[in-house]
Parts: structure tokens; sequence; C-alpha cells
């Protein structure tokens, strides 16, 4: 069985912000939360970085375990959902998470913050598939059409890959081959040399 992922190469990401307006337009996000932002590291500087993210449905994931009234779930195809109707705007799931993904109404205290909400791959929610009742809770659900998430098809540099989750490594994999990387990659040194690596040559 397929297991759905992200994953953005960020050799290949302009910060265009395309996919954070085609998620939050397609999906109708209400203003002042957004299901995927891009995150640029060394902002200005040379060599700097982006990076899309958003929910990146863990395949152990930390605010499923969390969740004291259980909304959040997982589907046979590794997508996490989460149901609205049940959550009760605690918390602890945006705490647990790595990402930062769910995102709140409000920011006030414990009930009053409102109904979670994050990325949901496109795959709407628990109501029955292209129900308006599910558009209008978690937005269009495009993997009930066929089709992959919208922030992944309208990158222009494909940097941002979604689909099966071996399909992906694949792919990032035959990239970093043909680009010749090796401890050449950015970053390679800093995780596999230290910090101060780069002084002592």
């Amino acid at each position: 069985m397929a297991r759905m992922k992200f994953l953005c190469d960020a050799e290949r990401c302009i910060e265009c912000n395309a996919c954070t307006v085609a998620c939050k337009n397609e999906n109708e996000v209400p203003w002042g939360m957004n299901r995927r932002r891009l995150v640029t590291l060394g902002d200005g500087e040379p060599g700097e970085k982006s990076i899309s993210i958003s929910c990146m449905h863990c395949t152990d994931a930390p605010c499923i375990a969390v969740c004291p009234v259980d909304c959040i779930y997982q589907t046979d195809i590794g997508v996490v959902l989460h149901d609205k109707d049940i959550c009760i705007g605690c918390g602890y799931c945006f705490l647990a998470c790595p990402f930062g993904a769910p995102q709140y109404p409000q920011a006030t205290n414990f009930g009053s913050r409102g109904k979670m909400d994050k990325c949901t791959y496109c795959a709407g929610g628990p109501e029955e598939a292209g129900s308006k009742a599910e558009h209008d809770k978690y937005g269009r659900n495009r993997i009930a059409e066929g089709k992959l998430p919208l922030c992944a098809e309208v990158c222009s540099t494909r940097a941002l890959l979604a689909g099966d989750g071996d399909v992906v490594a694949a792919i990032y994999r035959d990239r970093v081959n043909q680009r010749g990387y090796g401890s050449g990659a950015w970053g390679w040194t800093t995780a596999y040399q230290g910090a101060d690596a780069d002084e002592g040559s």
C-alpha cells in the first residue's frame, strides 16, 4: 500500500509562495491561518535556502498520540487527518508537532481558540468524499479525484514533491545523484562532521 508523503527540495525552491497561496485559495483557509508556509534559512545571506512546510503526514505522528479525544487519525494511505466535530481545541497537537502544522483561528485559552485546522493533503476529512459538508470543513478532496495536492502541482520548479513516499524518495535520490554532491551537499559538513569542520580546512 502506498504511503503518501511530501518532500521539499531546498535546492530548487525559489521562495515564490505559489504553494502557500494555492493551498489557501483552494481550501478557503480562514484569514490568519496557513496550512502551508515557506521558511527561509539565512534570509538575504549568500546560499540562503527556502523550504515549504506543512503537515508532513508522519508515519508515527506525535499529534495522534497526544490528542485526548482521538480526533486525529491516519488513513490507509498514510495521510494524517482530523475530525473537526470531535476537536476540543486543547492545543496538544500543536505542541507535539515538530512542524507547527496544527493551526487555530484564535490565539486564546483552552476551548475558546476554536477547532484545529491543518493540511489535509487535499484528502478531505471523515465526511463523504466530495460532499458539500466535507468541502466546507476541510476543503477540496483532490485525492478522491485521483489528483495530487494542489501545492505540489503548482510548484513551477518541482521543488515540492508529493505522492507515494517510495516514488518521491527515488525522484529525490536521482536529483542528488545528478547534482553529484556527495560530501558537498548543503548541510553535509554540519550534519556529519560537526559545525566547525570547515574551519580546519
